[in-house]
């Protein structure tokens, strides 16, 4: 007589323990909050930038330059997006509690990385144009 083998409960979280509107809710709960932060950073530096340096910049800022402003930060907001994808995948993952409570280092060093990019693109696109 053949009888069903049954398998033990894994101890691991896997996809099938988690719903996927759970993970996504909790990542959006987790990352909207903190794009604000992520936004006032970037915005701090570009106005930082233009208020110090307003005499060498007055010559290049007009219409086109404000729009270009506007559509690099919209890919940096798009950018920002990313750190959904990671988050998503190890959610699913065994490691889902610890990353929980350090995903903060996520946004720190997304935050540092986009600030430095931002710095760069500042000193390297803008103020060479500036006669």
């Amino acid at each position: 007589m053949d009888t069903p083998q049954s398998t033990p409960p894994s101890p691991l979280p896997g996809p099938g323990s988690l719903a996927f509107r759970d993970v996504i809710t909790d990542a959006i709960r987790y990352w909207e909050p903190r794009r604000i932060g992520y936004n006032f950073v970037l915005v701090t530096i570009v106005l930082g930038c233009i208020v110090l340096t307003w005499s060498h910049l007055r010559s290049v800022f007009n219409w086109h330059s404000v729009l270009a402003v506007f559509v690099l930060a919209v890919l940096a907001n798009v950018c920002y997006c990313a750190a959904y994808v990671i988050d998503v995948l190890v959610q699913y993952s065994a490691f889902r509690d610890f990353w929980r409570r350090g995903r903060w280092a996520l946004w720190l060093i997304g935050v540092l990385f986009a600030a430095v990019i931002t710095f760069y693109w500042i000193a390297d696109a803008i103020y060479p144009s500036v006669t």
